[in-house]
């Protein structure tokens, strides 16, 4: 117990997150973190413990709740394979540059080096922090007491910072309840009034309208950036002002409307024709926030989703390192995107621009709306296919119509997750979303519990493919004992669909180890995930007519209660797009639509 007056530092933490408004832990109990269990039961009334039933799973749920509410979280893991459980959720967060504080147990400092039960050792003493350094923005690792509230600031403070990431806080387990200080740092004195929120210089900024207003074909691209930078509104004034189309990746789609006329969609190598062909003729790109990832840039080959030269790049982000990484860049600047627009906008505003677009800008516009109906007419077959099972697109747009406009829709990892970027509408950004960086299967199926605790007046409904919802049913007891009226939709194509597409497209369909089969029958296997949802007492419903899919996330959304549909998914048709992807050494698929642009200038 602490001496005298002093907290330990358990309590040091567990009143540091308080103070941060911090209103949930999510985690799972172990040996190596029972003290700071212990420092939770005290502040119960001020912070409350969600105890899930693996370790991802937290971190899934911290995850998405930010994305959701704007709140960084935390999680709590022990020593050993407790937090090695953690580094999937952690890289997850990590590459979309999502905050959350991992709190990890480790040994005692007085059995450090000794391969105490559960320690890593033989490369360095109490050794988790080399563990997950790849996977988070910093690690700190207290031996001290007095350590505990220097560290926990300044942990804090790493994460929500420039670039924001999840940090991990890796605690000795005599450190939880060593004597640590009289009180706690006042994040008010420390992180709170720090601002990253950096503008360009003043020269970039002339330099961009000048570029901007010059150019006849320009495009926005819109990433991670905007949505979570809190820079939607500024980003619609600015591409209203200018009549500038607006084209997403999948981490910045829902930044502006998806239906609004200036928006072209998503852009990537399963991106519309309007994104992918209005952005490899853009003769001026403004990207905001975004990675130009292989995906998104249609594995840089170029022609396909960019030009880049000959289109003049400008490209602002939080991060310097991201910018010029894949793409020349005519103009580069660092700063937080939502500040920039901000600039751009002023220095319209002194320009005392006109507000309709000249004769170029118009025939731009123009063809771009050619482009849509080209992409319209192409898609028009999957909207109404009745067949059975339930053709995927009509899926992603039976889904879509369900939903009411404040749903929050969060998919997990699959071929499900292409269809529902290409064809479900997000109207705001936090509709859709969804794991863009690291990929890890579980990230929906977990963390629909999240978003639902952000907001509990606003529908939470995730979808998840078969494969990934077997490894997470967890889930669904965490949603009953804690009453979180999460609803999935479990996209049932018998097999690791997005994987053997792969093998079919460039493996000339030589298929293993990803369909699943009775082992008498041959027939498609799984198991009755409606009857798995009921023994664990969610409602559980199965569907294979697409009529059905809507009523059955009405009828959930209605229940009140956690609830789970079991759709039957067609497996066999992969999403068209514009764009193409290579898998080196195995070439190139074709696109669904449309050729590769080469510029005649």
């Amino acid at each position: 117990m602490p001496s005298g007056n002093l907290l330990n530092g358990g309590q040091i933490i567990i009143d540091y997150l308080i103070r941060e408004n911090v209103p949930y832990i999510f985690g799972i109990c172990g040996h190596g973190n029972i003290s700071i269990i212990d420092a939770m039961y005290e502040r119960a009334d001020d912070i409350k413990t969600i105890s899930v039933h693996h370790e991802s799973v937290s971190g899934f749920m911290a995850d998405v709740f930010y994305r959701v509410s704007g709140q960084p979280t935390a999680t709590f893991t022990s020593c050993g394979p407790g937090s090695a459980n953690l580094p999937i959720a952690l890289g997850n967060a990590f590459l979309d540059s999502v905050p959350f504080l991992a709190i990890t147990g480790n040994v005692p400092t007085s059995q450090f080096n000794r391969g105490a039960f559960q320690e890593l050792y033989r490369h360095y003493q109490a050794d988790f922090p080399s563990t997950v350094q790849a996977y988070c923005k910093r690690v700190y690792q207290p031996t001290r007491g007095e350590q505990v509230p220097l560290m926990v600031r300044q942990a804090w403070k790493t994460m929500v910072t420039g670039r924001p990431g999840p940090v991990v806080l890796d605690v000795p387990f005599d450190i939880f309840k060593e004597a640590a200080a009289e009180e706690t740092p006042r994040p008010e004195e420390w992180s709170r009034n720090i601002s990253s929120r950096c503008g360009a210089d003043p020269e970039g900024v002339v330099k961009t309208v000048d570029l901007l207003l010059a150019a006849e074909r320009p495009v926005i691209v819109v990433g991670q950036g905007v949505r979570y930078g809190r820079a939607t509104e500024e980003l619609l004034a600015l591409a209203e002002m200018l009549h500038i189309p607006v084209a997403a990746s999948a981490s910045g789609l829902g930044a502006i409307p998806v239906e609004h006329p200036l928006s072209l969609g998503l852009v990537q190598r399963g991106g519309t024709y309007q994104a992918n062909h209005a952005c490899r003729q853009a003769d001026v790109l403004l990207a905001l926030g975004v990675r130009f990832d292989d995906r998104t840039s249609s594995s840089w080959l170029p022609g396909y989703s960019f030009t880049i030269p000959p289109t003049k790049l400008i490209h602002v982000d939080i991060d310097p390192e991201e910018i010029g990484r894949n793409y020349p860049v005519t103009l580069g600047l660092m700063a937080d995107v939502r500040t920039f627009v901000r600039q751009l906008l002023a220095e319209l505003a002194a320009r005392k621009i006109a507000s309709e677009p000249a004769g170029a800008r118009r025939k731009w516009l123009a063809d771009i709306d050619s482009y849509r109906k080209t992409w319209d007419t192409f898609v028009a077959p999957g909207m109404i296919d009745e067949s059975t099972p339930i053709n995927p697109q009509r899926a992603a747009v039976e889904i879509d119509k369900a939903l009411p406009e404040d749903a929050i829709l969060v998919s997990d990892i699959g071929v499900h997750h292409n269809w529902l970027l290409q064809f479900c509408k997000p109207t705001r950004p936090d509709s859709l979303i969804g794991s863009m960086g690291f990929g890890p299967m579980g990230f929906g199926v977990a963390g629909v519990l999240g978003a639902k605790l952000a907001a509990p007046d606003r529908p939470a409904v995730a979808v998840c493919g078969d494969g990934a919802f077997f490894m997470h049913a967890n889930v669904l007891g965490t949603a009953v004992e804690y009453d979180i009226p999460a609803i999935w939709v479990v996209w049932n194509n018998y097999a690791y669909g997005s994987i053997r597409g792969l093998q079919r497209g460039y493996l000339d369909n030589r298929e293993l180890a990803t369909d699943f089969h009775h082992p008498g029958s041959g027939e498609p296997y799984n198991p009755d995930f409606a009857a798995m949802a009921r023994s664990a007492g969610v409602e559980g419903v199965s569907i294979d007519r697409p009529g059905d899919l809507g009523d059955a996330i009405r009828a959930g959304i209605a229940s009140g209660k956690p609830y789970l549909i079991d759709a039957n998914i067609d497996g066999d048709l992969n999403p068209p797009g514009a764009g193409v992807w290579e898998l080196p050494g195995l070439g190139v698929n074709r696109p669904a639509i449309g050729e590769r642009y080469v510029p005649t200038e």
